[in-house]
């Protein structure tokens, strides 16, 4: 039997030491090494050379936190936002954004080398894909609701913390959206809606959801509550519709489990429409509260565009759009097929989907509700299979049994649209049993933070 080697870090908390950064990790942190121990210190910077105080230790790495910048990047700036620090929500505003752009394909690199065997020096990694303006675009924001000495408050918590922090004006959310959430508040407060209280589990609203569709102007609110009466009701109404006229669509959400998850299963139509119509180039599209959207339609645009030639449709090609949401990447590429499928797990989106497919006049594109892992082999078995297979699933990457369905069947080409570079790599692994890579296009959807969005294009290899 193998001994086993002590990999357990030599640091101990409080410990001051110097520490050069070498690259970003995929949390946007600065990533050195003390002693060949590693070391993870939050707004530090490739380059840069500071003096680090031990905060966390754990097996094989520490955390730090700045007590001293040595050697400052060329590449650092002020953030803007003056609670940035205290918030969390966004990473790196402290870097300059060309160089944001350059060290998010880095994080991609970084997640290829630690969970695959590839040579990354054979691959063809394009330049991140970023913004004219990188910020005011987040279309959506989910607040949560709080009460500080009788003052409603709405924001997220602090870093590592369940310490609630007021934003009234986020700087890379859209204004449409900031305002609509500091209105909602002020009205809750003025008719003294309680608020609820998480560690009691007393009190009604939880969050405050506000969704913009940029393309149009329309807002949609939505009152995460975690019971269903909700007094006051028609008041309520009335003062976002007479105070915030843009607000098309307004919704109850009932949520009363003890959850990190903002959305209950049930949800009301208090005033308005159902749905708020986006409108992404040419293409129009239906939201319904609970519906997935991309949340930089800008971006968004460039993203899809990006699928489009990935999948090099001829016309003919029967697609497969799994993890579909509204129907967008699917409605986005319907012109240029023969037939597009899709499905998704919430109901709501796939009948979001159909209501789009149908209102564009498009014949050739089909929505079924279900999971990809269970809905894709049914068509497969069907004697259905699919030319491109375009997949955009969650941070948790594709299900096991969706990539073995894809292994099996035959689709010349698969399009894989990550917004988590570790589950792509994993997948990756998988994929190529039977497909190549023959490019990795990094897209910056979210600006000021670590994210990064990678469109994938895949090629069959025939043996």
């Amino acid at each position: 039997m193998k001994k086993s080697t002590n990999t357990s870090v030599n640091i101990h908390k409080g410990q001051v030491f110097p520490v050069t950064i070498k690259r970003l990790g995929i949390n946007g942190e600065g990533v050195g090494y003390f002693k060949k121990q590693v070391v993870f210190v939050p707004n530090a910077l490739p380059g840069e050379e500071v003096v680090v105080e031990a905060t966390n230790i754990h097996n094989h790495f520490a955390e730090g936190r700045i007590k001293k910048i040595r050697k400052k990047s060329s590449h650092r700036v002020n953030p803007p936002c003056p609670i940035y620090e205290d918030c969390g929500g966004c990473q790196l505003q402290h870097l300059a954004y060309s160089q944001q752009l350059v060290e998010k394909r880095d994080i991609l690199i970084q997640a290829l080398e630690r969970h695959t065997k590839l040579d990354i020096e054979k691959l063809d990694i394009r330049p991140t894909i970023g913004m004219d303006d990188p910020w005011l675009y987040r279309n959506k924001s989910q607040f949560q609701l709080g009460e500080i000495k009788g003052n409603y408050i709405a924001g997220l918590y602090s870093i590592n913390s369940h310490r609630l922090i007021d934003i009234p004006n986020c700087i890379v959310q859209h204004p449409a959206t900031n305002k609509a959430v500091r209105v909602v508040k002020e009205i809750l407060s003025d008719l003294h809606i309680p608020v609820y209280d998480e560690r009691k589990r007393t009190g009604l609203v939880r969050t405050i959801v506000a969704r913009v569709a940029v393309g149009t102007g329309d807002v949609q609110v939505v009152l995460i509550t975690a019971k269903k009466d909700l007094p006051k009701k028609e008041l309520i109404i009335a003062e976002i519709q007479k105070r915030l006229p843009e607000v098309k669509s307004i919704i109850q959400n009932i949520n009363g489990k003890k959850t990190s998850l903002i959305f209950g299963d049930e949800s009301l139509q208090l005033g308005g429409e159902e749905t708020i119509q986006e409108v992404l180039g040419d293409i129009s599209f239906e939201l319904s509260s609970r519906a997935f959207f991309q949340l930089n339609p800008i971006q968004t645009v460039k993203l899809y565009d990006e699928v489009k030639k990935a999948a090099g449709l001829t016309g003919k090609e029967k697609v497969v759009d799994a993890y579909c949401g509204v129907g967008t990447i699917g409605l986005w590429l319907a012109d240029k097929a023969g037939e597009v499928r899709g499905m998704d797990v919430v109901k709501e989106g796939i009948r979001d989907a159909r209501k789009n497919a149908e209102r564009l006049g498009l014949k050739n594109a089909h929505y079924e509700v279900g999971k990809a892992e269970t809905v894709m082999p049914k068509w497969v078995k069907a004697g259905w299979r699919p030319d491109v297979v375009v997949v955009d699933p969650p941070r948790a990457g594709c299900d096991e049994t969706l990539l073995d369905t894809i292994l099996k069947t035959g689709a010349k080409t698969v399009v894989y649209v990550s917004c988590n570079p570790s589950t792509l790599a994993k997948d990756l692994n998988k994929l190529m049993k039977k497909y190549k890579i023959e490019y990795m296009q990094p897209v910056d959807m979210f600006p000021q933070t670590s994210h990064v969005e990678c469109v994938v294009l895949m090629s069959r290899v025939d043996k």
